[in-house]
């Protein structure tokens, strides 16, 4: 594993955290010669969920210039209420199709999907808002200062809140960020700016270790 940080380190690739536990959190961050970041997480402190980040992990993420994108998977931005219904059908239908992401077939994907649609409409998810969201810039904010977070809105993975659930709504994170009196120099940082300095630092790290 160090020799893989290592190699990433010498190419310029950029070390994703995103699922990763904690002991490979704190092991990757300290063999890294660049900062690395996580693609897509929360604040664990915010939504207590294992796939978030603890504010000891944020303020190391932070110390070593990373930058931690916040997650628009609902379940990560808000602790859903119970709903033993809805639990059940989701834990029948992972039963019955396992891993189904890996399914190639398109027929088969589509009548997946209509399923897991069906359920969805059968029994409604407790949906986190672009407010709960934005909690979580908040808290990192506070927490590390502006300049180590963004976004990363896994819409691929099953990112989505009420108020945005595809990229045509993103405008509305903007709106929430300006509510709440995020200059535009902020919300440029959070939009990308503090991705591309991470980027441009891996590459620069690169860089330097390829002249040594």
């Amino acid at each position: 594993g160090r020799k893989v940080v290592e190699e990433c380190n010498r190419v310029g690739m950029l070390i994703d955290i995103s699922h990763a536990s904690d002991r490979s959190f704190y092991e990757v961050l300290a063999a890294s010669q660049a900062p690395i970041f996580a693609s897509h997480s929360c604040a664990r402190a915010v939504c207590d969920n294992p796939r978030n980040l603890s504010d000891e992990m944020i303020k190391a993420l932070a110390a070593k210039g990373g930058v931690i994108q916040i997650c628009f998977l609902s379940s990560y931005v808000k602790t859903p209420k119970p709903n033993p219904a809805r639990e059940k059908a989701l834990a029948e239908f992972r039963a019955k199709y396992g891993n189904w992401r890996n399914i190639q077939d398109e027929e088969v994907r589509r009548k997946i999907m209509e399923e897991m649609q069906e359920i969805n409409r059968k029994f409604p998810p407790d949906l986190a808002t672009v407010k709960d969201l934005v909690d979580h810039i908040d808290h990192v904010v506070k927490l590390v200062g502006v300049d180590y977070v963004g976004i990363g809105t896994d819409f691929d993975g099953g990112g989505g809140v009420l108020g945005c659930n595809d990229v045509s709504e993103m405008v509305n994170v903007t709106v929430e960020l300006l509510r709440r009196g995020y200059s535009e120099k902020d919300i440029e940082k959070i939009w990308g700016k503090n991705f591309f300095r991470v980027f441009n630092e891996a590459q620069a790290v690169a860089r330097k270790l390829r002249q040594s």
